[in-house]
């Protein structure tokens, strides 16, 4: 798997983030982070972020879950050369704002040969935006 980058300076410094991943790291950039808790994943919105609604874009949270999928299931991917998602649902709970914290957190609910499970939600500032669950395919070193 890709190595992550270390955030530092700035807001996340101590974070890693994926420089390498060059859609992910220019839609975000997107941190992640081990806490007491577990994976932690987050963002701060900026106006590059939102809709012309004033909302975060949809395709953004969706981008940002994806993302945190695998921060969460990290240790599932350990010893594979990589991963994709295969299947990918959200349900979108509540807008977020400019200058709000986008945070993700989930579990993993089941690991199977090559099949990975994770759930998760996103929070803008502690509120629940977005719900997401997704199956993730893991390939080994040949």
């Amino acid at each position: 798997m890709m190595k992550p980058d270390l955030v530092t300076e700035g807001e996340f410094k101590g974070w890693t983030t994926f420089k390498s991943d060059a859609f992910e790291y220019e839609a975000g950039p997107f941190y992640a982070t081990t806490d007491a808790d577990g994976e932690l994943c987050a963002f701060r919105v900026g106006r590059k972020h939102l809709n012309q609604g004033g909302v975060v874009h949809g395709g953004c949270l969706m981008t940002f879950a994806d993302f945190a999928l695998f921060s969460i299931a990290k240790d599932a991917f350990e010893d594979a050369s990589y991963g994709l998602t295969v299947a990918f649902t959200s349900e979108f709970l509540s807008g977020a704002k400019l200058g709000q914290l986008i945070e993700a957190r989930g579990d993993v609910l089941r690991e199977g040969g090559s099949l990975v499970f994770v759930r998760g939600i996103l929070s803008a500032d502690g509120v629940p935006c977005l719900n997401f669950s997704a199956t993730l395919k893991r390939f080994k070193p040949r």
